[in-house]
């Protein structure tokens, strides 16, 4: 099954801290024998409405594809995790899934874009 999950780390952290806390994320998922499909570190954003009295979060999102019995692992991984501000673990349908790969075939273009501008340009 076809997973995705973003979760929010607290704003404390420096940028190794939280790609180390994503790192640890995404190898409970490996050891758990789930294959990562796409990590996305959106960077720190402002929240809605202030949690744990901070107003900021660095936040991540993680697609993977896993048995149902690994969401549980995840969840309490997460919970076990002081870093963690929130989280959410949820299941893509068949539709919601063939967006996700849209969305990844945009932002790798748009990424190749400005590479193939810069080689152009020389």
């Amino acid at each position: 099954m076809k997973y995705e999950t973003v979760f929010i780390l607290t704003p404390v952290l420096s940028d190794e801290q939280a790609k180390e806390a994503v790192e640890k994320f995404t190898k409970v998922l490996t050891d758990n024998g789930a294959e990562i499909v796409n990590t996305e570190l959106w960077g720190q954003r402002k929240l809605a409405y202030p949690i744990q009295k901070k107003s900021t979060g660095y936040y991540n999102l993680v697609e993977f594809d896993g048995e149902p019995t690994l969401v549980k692992k995840l969840e309490t991984a997460f919970r076990r995790d002081e870093r963690v501000m929130r989280f959410l673990v949820f299941r893509l349908d068949k539709y919601a899934a063939e967006y996700a790969a849209k969305r990844r075939n945009v932002r790798a273009a748009k990424a190749a874009a400005p590479a193939e501008q810069t080689v152009n340009a020389e």
